[in-house]
Order: C-alpha cells, then sequence, then structure tokens
C-alpha cells in the first residue's frame, strides 16, 4: 500500500510517500517539506494570520498535487503545536479540506510524543536504559523518557522556537543576559522534565530530527565531511564538537548564519535559541552522550500503519 503522510508543523508542512510492505516493512518513495511558518506573526495571540494562513494552504495545494502524481492511496495529515492552539485552527482545517482535498487531525501533545517516540525506534536502538527524547518544534517541545520498549513518561511543552523567538525577541548575536533569561524560562517551564528525571534517571539525550539536523550538518562539515550523514538514519554526537557549534551559535549573527555549511535557511533565526535549550538540558541534566534520530513523527505515523497492516 502507498501511504502519503504530511506533517503539518509550525515552521514546516512535511511530506513523506511510502509503500508499505505486508511484512513489516516500508520503502520511502518520496520526501520533501515546505517552509510554511505557520506561526509566524501571530503564534504568541493564538492565531494563524493571512499570510500564514495563505502559504500553509499553498503548501497543501503543493503536496497534494505530488500524492496524486505518485498516486498514494492513503493520505494520513496530522497537525501539531501551532494549529491546535491557534483560534482560528478549525478554520484551518476547514480551508485545508476545500481547498486541497486533506482532511487533517489534529493531534495532542501527548499523542505527537508517542508517534515521535515511534518514528526514533524505527530509526535506532534506544538500549535498554531510558533515553531522553526531544523534538524541538516550533510550537511545542516534546520530551519523551523511553527505552527500547516502554515510555516511561512523556509531555508536550508550549515552549517550541518560533514561541520562544517572539516572547524573548533576541540581539544579533544573542546577549549573555537574554540566554539567561531564556535559561530561568526553561528551569521554570521544565519542572515536571526534571521531576521525571528523579524518577527515571537519564545521561543520554536523543534529538528527533529538525534542529538536531541542524547540529549535526553543522558539525559533519567542520569536523568531518557531508557525506558521513548520508543515509543514515542516526547520528553519534561527539559532544566536544557540538560544544564548539553551540558556542559558534551564541557569537554568530544571522548574516554569518545564512552562509554558515549546515544552517538552511528556514533555522537562521531559530537555531540560536534551540541550541540554547539544548544546551541547557545538557548541563543541568549531567547529560554525557547525545545521538540524532533521522526519523520523527512522520515514520511513527508508518510504525502504526505497519503494526495494523
Amino acid at each position: 500500500m502507498r501511504i502519503a503522510i504530511i506533517d503539518l508543523g509550525t515552521n514546516t508542512f512535511n511530506l513523506l510517500v511510502a509503500d508499505v510492505m505486508s511484512r513489516g516493512e516500508f520503502k520511502t518513495i518520496f520526501s520533501t517539506k515546505i517552509a510554511v511558518k505557520l506561526g509566524e506573526g501571530g503564534i504568541g495571540r493564538r492565531t494563524i494570520v493571512p499570510a500564514a494562513f495563505d502559504r500553509g494552504i499553498n503548501a497543501l495545494r503543493s503536496h497534494r498535487a505530488i500524492i496524486d502524481k505518485l498516486k498514494a492511496q492513503k493520505i494520513i495529515a496530522f497537525a501539531t503545536s501551532a494549529i491546535r492552539s491557534a483560534q482560528n485552527g478549525a478554520k484551518f482545517v476547514a480551508a485545508a479540506k476545500k481547498e486541497a482535498g486533506i482532511e487533517i487531525q489534529v493531534i495532542p501533545g501527548e499523542r505527537e510524543a508517542e508517534l515521535i517516540a515511534a518514528g526514533v525506534r524505527l530509526a535506532l536502538d534506544i538500549g535498554e536504559a531510558p533515553a531522553l527524547i526531544l523534538d524541538i518544534g516550533g510550537g511545542s517541545n516534546e520530551c519523551i523518557i523511553a527505552t527500547r520498549d516502554t515510555i516511561l513518561w512523556k509531555q508536550s511543552f508550549e515552549m517550541g522556537v518560533a514561541r520562544l523567538l517572539e516572547r524573548f525577541k533576541p540581539s544579533d548575536p544573542v546577549t549573555a543576559g537574554e540566554v539567561d533569561s531564556m535559561e530561568n524560562y526553561f528551569r521554570e517551564g521544565l519542572q515536571p522534565l526534571f521531576e521525571a528525571v528523579k524518577r527515571f534517571p537519564v545521561t543520554e539525550l536523543i534529538g528527533a530530527s529538525g534542529s538536531f539536523d541542524t547540529f549535526s550538518a553543522m558539525i559533519a562539515h567542520q569536523f568531518h565531511s557531508p557525506g558521513v550523514l548520508k543515509g543514515r538514519s542516526e547520528f553519534i554526537f561527539n559532544m566536544n564538537e557540538y560544544a564548539q557549534v553551540h558556542e559558534q551559535l551564541l557569537r554568530s549573527t544571522e548574516k554569518e548564519r545564512y552562509h554558515t555549511p549546515g544552517i538552511i535557511p528556514l533555522r537562521v533565526d531559530m537555531i540560536v535559541i534551540a541550541s540554547v535549550l539544548v544546551n541547557f538540558l545538557i548541563r543541568e541534566l549531567g547529560l554525557k552522550a547525545m545521538r540524532m534520530s533521522t526519523y520523527s513523527l512522520k515514520q511513527g505515523v508508518l510504525a502504526e500503519v505497519m503494526q495494523n497492516y
């Protein structure tokens, strides 16, 4: 069965078209993403502004044309933080069905976390010891403590990078005082995570795609070669290399980031805040290791489809 999965994130609308085989395997046929920035200009007011609304519908029209061309038999579309929290989110869902023929399921944050964990498990072996899975989104961040077989704890935090960018409006480059303010905000807002880690101690962070794609691409360009990432579903970070990239991001201007190998234009304005969060968690939780899963929510949906196929 050929299936099309659309992940309507706050920053990007991601499309995955895959063939699902009866023996619990899948083959990726096509994958793409369109930068929509659905939360731009309105996420703090819980609204999708007209320009972002139009970008989103146009992106869905483009995805639908590809889906039809590839003759997918089933479309599954999930909407996450920006749409579920927006006052006009239902209006967007209705417009997507009318304009692009795509029915959207608006899922809660904990469901999103479950799908992310399922996607990560397809990409790598978490192992028997609990690890912290982190998906840094534009609207929310999903935190999951899991082992190879079990989700021990999960929570979605409305602290995505688009929300943080609008809240803190960092300088260019970011100042030490602004970093301190962000960290104080994380320290307060992530208290449920700190409590969970007391019950389920973790030493490893597993980043699900997104910002971690950027960190790994920067590291590949600076310390190795871009080819080391090709065809991988997992990347193991050298913690010293990440620390150097983090310091570079703190010193960088927006103009410099536009010309930094490994940083795609979509992430230029948000990657500094994402790195402040990751560095904060590494330090506060005493994390000793970090990996990236190139799979996330879309592949988690595939995992569920394969289970029931």
